[in-house]
């Protein structure tokens, strides 16, 4: 007889991920009944991945015996991070509730800000004396990993008096002779960081240097703590989201979309939407501005999408690849004018491309139906070297203001593609018409 199938059921892993997803859509007045109802494994870990935000609301609806067992399971960096998200009466009970040890760490973090690495370092790390041999190094470190050190990938050597003198990989301490001594074998060409050091800095040195964490130290040389790459994921996360968000045209969210109450989702959406209004309100001046043109030659209405909408989009393109190229750090705010001349050329290009799909549909049209009668020649002339202009300037146009806006001390994630195309929108109508004027209308 066959052996009966084997069902099964989903993993902890997958039933995590589920529940994650899930939660996004819990209203708040039933997320302590959701997370009790939850697996001890499962409840653990769905905690331990939380961010600090939504860590400190769930908190602070947990019963008092409840926020002491669940804060004492995180180490000391995250409590202070979650100690700052939470208001301000609340902060003294629940430091209340930690040992002195833990404390002391939670108190000396809640004196940085927590966007530099100050606030973000964990002040327990993987340590040992440069006298030791290799073999008395890993006891040594056996008995750290003990006291809850989260990170041991690099092990930093530090003297007697916390000054930093080198650092080697856990694997390069496994695999030195036993009776080696660890100043022999450690690197001393260190990369470290300052306590002050904001975090957006901070996650481009680890992303330089490819590290899994880096030193912090102090102003005379002294080890603080460490900051490991899971320690600004959240940054890199949040400052993408932030920046997609404004290339979007609106202003960045603070929470969660199914989190954003009503009246912040108006306020952030319907202040930039309002400003792009006002903007394309100079686009109906300036069609009146032409008016006369447009009665003489009512079939240049027709074409005025088509002109002003490859303007946008081609200055949408170099404006999205110019603040994605600023914020990965290969192009700096001296850099415009190579900048500006790459993209007038490759600007020259497409537009020349524009204008000859432009021409053929004009001429095909013609041939086919005579829609354009006796002026098509001059008609097709009009709009190709209008999208050769346009296009250009609109090229130009969205990679400059990037660098603009940098250059006056704001995010150039600011130069949205929605604001870069009701920019250019005017200046395209005005190019189009004055090509119109010289070549259809003389």
């Amino acid at each position: 007889m066959p052996d009966a199938p084997v069902t099964v059921g989903p993993s902890a892993v997958d039933r995590l991920h589920e529940f994650a997803n899930e939660w996004l859509t819990v209203p708040r007045d039933e997320r302590v009944s959701t997370f009790r109802s939850l697996d001890a494994s499962i409840a653990s870990d769905f905690f331990l991945g939380m961010d600090a935000e939504d860590r400190a609301l769930l908190v602070t609806d947990l019963a008092p015996h409840e926020q002491r067992v669940w804060t004492r399971l995180l180490p000391s960096d995250e409590v202070a991070d979650l100690i700052q998200a939470l208001d301000e009466d609340l902060r003294p009970t629940l430091l209340g509730m930690l040992d002195r040890t833990v404390r002391d760490e939670v108190e000396a973090l809640l004196m940085y800000r927590e966007d530099v690495a100050g606030g973000k370092m964990n002040p327990r790390y993987a340590r040992v004396s440069p006298g030791m041999s290799a073999h008395q190094a890993l006891a040594y470190l056996r008995l750290q990993a003990a006291e809850q050190v989260p990170l041991i990938s690099y092990v930093y050597v530090v003297a007697s008096d916390d000054r930093l003198e080198g650092v080697l990989s856990f694997r390069e301490l496994i695999l030195a002779a036993p009776g080696r001594a660890i100043r022999e074998v450690m690197h001393t060409n260190l990369v470290s960081v300052s306590e002050e050091l904001d975090q957006e800095s901070l996650a481009d040195v680890l992303r330089r240097n490819n590290l899994l964490a880096v030193p912090v130290l102090d102003p005379d040389g002294r080890m603080k703590g460490v900051v490991s790459i899971d320690d600004v994921l959240d940054v890199v996360r949040e400052e993408a989201t932030e920046d997609i968000q404004k290339l979007g045209g609106l202003e960045a969210l603070d929470t969660p979309y199914f989190q954003t109450a009503f009246p912040a989702m108006m306020r952030k959406r319907g202040g930039w939407l309002s400003l792009l209004f006002v903007g394309e309100m100079f686009t109906a001046t300036a069609m009146s501005f032409f008016e006369a043109e447009i009665e003489k030659a009512v079939i240049l209405a027709v074409f005025v999408p088509l002109i002003i909408s490859s303007g946008g989009n081609s200055g949408s393109q170099a404006s999205t690849l110019v603040i994605r190229a600023m914020a990965l750090g290969e192009v700096g705010v001296r850099e415009w004018w190579r900048v500006a001349r790459r993209e007038l050329v490759i600007g020259l290009a497409l537009g020349v491309l524009l204008a000859t799909i432009g021409a053929l549909r004009i001429g095909t049209w013609q041939l086919a139906f005579g829609s354009y009668g006796a002026v098509f020649p001059q008609l097709a002339a009009t709009v190709a070297l209008s999208l050769v202009g346009v296009v250009a300037w609109g090229t130009l146009a969205g990679c400059s203001l990037p660098f603009l806006l940098r250059r006056a001390g704001f995010d150039p994630a600011s130069a949205s593609a929605p604001f870069v195309a009701t920019a250019v929108d005017v200046t395209g109508l005005v190019i189009y018409f004055s090509v119109a004027r010289a070549i259809l209308l003389q």
